[in-house]
């Protein structure tokens, strides 16, 4: 039997638990007239562990970034330190960026439905955009009070312990920038990536603050503003670019490295004679895959299907965040080859 054009869709996330019931079947008759679901429980746990891990990894960092900012906010109602004032709105700015994207991560568990049939992963997406507004803010107030200190200077009591409050911030965002980046690495969120990213240069400017205290000590009290103009400075271009990569998700923009990834592991199937047509794209920290295969024009529609199947779970071996496929094989001869 010639194939005229055999799908293999797995556009669902396999969310799903139920059994297909038919495991005393063989395997290929079961595959050409049931729709399996590639060990849908165990991927269904997986699905839920990410997003458990990605929510501690957010308890955590609120929890650091809190005790931080607290920390901060007592050591400024003595100081009075403008750089200190910048530094602390900004780790204030970063603890509250964790409950968008917790409840993005809560959003996500829940089932795909007919009107939102990929989930919820964009919610993820959506609390970026949220995040980099609050980062607007935080760069524009830390601006404003910046440029006031230039023309109404303020003197810095205590810079030894402003100093102190300055290495404070900075183990509190270095911790923080460490937890949310390992996780969001390790569960494929490029939000929570970004995030840490943030914290992380969030923590080199806390370091601007023990030299603002230092100029203080020395009696050079225009450093005090302009560290904190260029703590500004540092939360504009980082805005910049976590709204850079939260655009770019929500553009569908994918790695060129995951796609080339993706045609190696597909044409490692010694039976595939060309590969079309391969879109990737992800929402939130799952990666969705549409492919076209060519098959031998030989081949039975059931093998054809098998072929599918199989150069489907290389693909998902090679790349582990695939959370749901569409595969279509079709007769090598009319498929455009690249």
């Amino acid at each position: 039997m010639g194939v005229f054009g055999s799908r293999h869709g797995h556009r669902h996330p396999h969310r799903s638990r139920r059994s297909t019931g038919s495991r005393g079947l063989p395997r290929s008759l079961v595959h050409s007239f049931v729709p399996h679901e590639h060990d849908a429980a165990e991927r269904v746990d997986r699905v839920l562990e990410d997003s458990r891990s990605g929510i501690r990894a957010l308890w955590i960092s609120l929890l650091v970034l809190g005790a931080t900012a607290l920390g901060q906010a007592a050591v400024l109602s003595l100081a009075g330190s403008v750089a200190l004032l910048s530094d602390t709105l900004h780790n204030a700015v970063d603890a509250l960026t964790a409950v968008p994207l917790g409840l993005a991560f809560l959003l996500d568990r829940r089932p795909a439905t007919k009107r939102f049939p990929y989930g919820y992963g964009r919610a993820e997406d959506l609390a970026g955009l949220v995040v980099v507004l609050v980062m607007v803010a935080s760069a524009m107030v830390a601006l404003v009070s910046s440029v006031e200190a230039l023309f109404v200077p303020h003197s810095v009591d205590s810079p030894l312990v402003v100093a102190a409050a300055g290495g404070v911030g900075f183990l509190g965002n270095e911790v923080a920038a460490r937890v949310r980046i390992h996780t969001g690495g390790r569960i494929g969120s490029a939000a929570l990536v970004a995030d840490g990213m943030h914290a992380r240069t969030d923590s080199l400017t806390s370091l601007g603050v023990v030299l603002a205290a230092g100029g203080a000590a020395l009696g050079w009290s225009a450093l005090d503003p302009l560290v904190g103009l260029a703590i500004a400075a540092a939360i504009v271009l980082v805005t910049y670019s976590a709204a850079a990569r939260v655009v770019g998700r929500l553009m569908d923009s994918v790695s060129p490295e995951l796609v080339d990834r993706a045609h190696r592991a597909l044409w490692s199937h010694p039976e595939v004679r060309g590969v079309d047509g391969l879109r990737l794209r992800w929402s939130g920290h799952r990666l969705y895959a549409e492919v076209t295969l060519g098959v031998s024009a030989g081949s039975t529609l059931a093998r054809a299907h098998e072929v599918a199947h199989e150069a489907e779970e290389r693909l998902r071996a090679e790349l582990p965040r695939v959370s749901g496929a569409t595969v279509h094989a079709h007769p090598a001869e009319s498929l455009h080859v690249r």
